[in-house]
């Protein structure tokens, strides 16, 4: 099973294993991961599971979609390397993936 590490904005590790398909956001629930608030439960609507993607892995993640920039028009400091982590389905080929939470989840 592919494995991400989340660092929280306050430094907490988490590696948390993630089903194949599984979105980040969903693995970060199961996880405990208290930076993923996921308000809307993962419909792209409320931008309150915003991440920072290391940059290594930014490719491997794909693209934004409109829908994604639209939401993260609703964020708290969006950055180049900003996902919503809704968006982003678990594979083998991103086991290993690191991503970083905000220091706020709001809107």
């Amino acid at each position: 099973m592919p494995k991400i590490t989340f660092i929280e904005y306050d430094g907490t590790v988490h590696h948390v294993e993630a089903e194949p398909g599984e979105t980040v956001m969903e693995a970060a629930m199961r996880g405990s991961v208290s930076g993923i608030v996921a308000e809307c439960g993962g419909s792209c609507t409320c931008a309150t599971c915003h991440i920072y993607v290391d940059e290594a892995w930014l490719a491997k993640t794909g693209e934004r979609t409109l829908e994604e920039d639209e939401q993260l028009d609703n964020a708290y400091d969006v950055r180049a390397n900003s996902r919503l982590s809704c968006q982003i389905k678990m594979s083998d080929e991103l086991d290993g993936l690191l991503v970083r939470t905000p220091s706020y989840q709001g809107r």
